[in-house]
């Protein structure tokens, strides 16, 4: 299978591009040119769509329009699209989230993202849209881990996510390439942990902590997934972080 993966050089693209994956990167490549990415993609046989940008000024046109300029263009192509979001797409008013729960973002990010879930699925209904959670892992820092290790600013006691560990979550992805399945899929690490606890796992040290509250910010709390679904469906196992940092 011939495997395309936009934001190639990001986190979770560099390990898929280190599993074979030809990847395209969002520096020298414009996701929303669309006769650009249809000329890309007319050549594979599914896409990964990984590339997102999570700051302004243009953050809603790279998430929005350019996953619908990738999905018109997988769809055109008959390929197989596998369309990277996010567990921000819900408020975190209760955790353990299911594929079918109320979408209620409270950050601009998780409403881009939420958005795009939309423009994707209408643009390409056969599309694969996998939420997934923190990542880390990778074999140089991202974004989370430089954050614990430098400990620039408190990390929140009540925000819960699923940390995913990089390299599982890549495995998990090409296995899903292969089967025929659409729609919403949660494919998340079982184990629930406070941004502050996942911060002290990753710097090995105590770290600034804090409650939301106590901070006066709103933030997305119990972000938790069920990917329960994705359990049954995968022979990739995805990692408890404790496992694998404690």
């Amino acid at each position: 299978m011939r495997v395309l993966v936009t934001g190639g050089t990001g986190y979770l693209g560099r390990e898929l591009v280190a599993r074979g994956c030809d990847g395209v990167s969002t520096r020298d490549f414009d996701i929303r040119d669309a006769p650009a990415v249809r000329d890309a993609v007319a050549r594979y046989d599914a896409v990964i769509h990984t590339a997102y940008r999570q700051e302004p000024p243009d953050a809603w046109a790279v998430i929005v329009d350019g996953s619908r300029t990738v999905a018109e263009a997988a769809s055109a192509a008959d390929a197989r699209l596998i369309h990277m979001s996010t567990d921000v797409v819900f408020s975190g008013a209760r955790g353990r989230y299911v594929e079918d729960g109320d979408l209620d973002p409270v950050t601009d990010y998780g409403r881009a993202k939420a958005e795009a879930e939309g423009v994707v699925t209408r643009a390409h209904p056969g599309a694969l849209l996998v939420r997934t959670s923190l990542l880390y892992g990778g074999a140089t820092p991202g974004r989370h881990e430089r954050d614990a290790l430098e400990a620039r600013f408190p990390f929140f006691t009540d925000e819960l996510r699923c940390p995913t560990h990089v390299a599982d979550l890549a495995d998990a992805l090409l296995e899903l390439a292969r089967l025929d399945v659409a729609g919403p899929l949660h494919v998340a690490a079982d184990e629930a942990v406070s941004r502050c606890e996942l911060a002290r796992l990753i710097a090995r040290r105590e770290v600034p902590c804090t409650s939301t509250e106590e901070a006066g910010v709103t933030r997305p709390l119990d972000c938790t997934l069920d990917s329960s679904r994705s359990r049954a469906l995968l022979s990739t196992r995805l990692r408890n972080v404790h496992e694998v940092l404690a």
